[in-house]
């Protein structure tokens, strides 16, 4: 019961801290867009500050999102997990 309750605290944690981290990204890039209106109009420099950052939420959400799969950290225990067992039977 404490192992469920702690991974799911942690769980609620993570989604938590995406969330903010997109809100963050929202906000930041909003004033950086206001910025560059006001001071070079031309050349739209916050789409690349945007588009890089943007990758590093993409990769956020698919951690936090992704529960099965090569992006899970249940991935890395099960792996573990699987090696251990091979290795208790050789």
């Amino acid at each position: 019961m404490v192992d469920s309750y702690e991974r799911a605290k942690k769980r609620v944690e993570e989604v938590k801290g995406f969330y903010s981290h997109l809100i963050t990204y929202i906000a930041v890039n909003a004033f950086l867009a206001i910025i560059n209106f006001f001071t070079t109009p031309g050349f739209w420099w916050f789409l690349f500050v945007s588009f890089f950052w943007g990758i590093g939420l993409v990769a956020h959400g698919l951690s936090v999102f992704m529960r099965r799969g090569i992006f899970s950290k249940e991935w890395e225990e099960r792996k573990i997990r699987e090696y251990m067992e091979k290795e208790e039977k050789e």
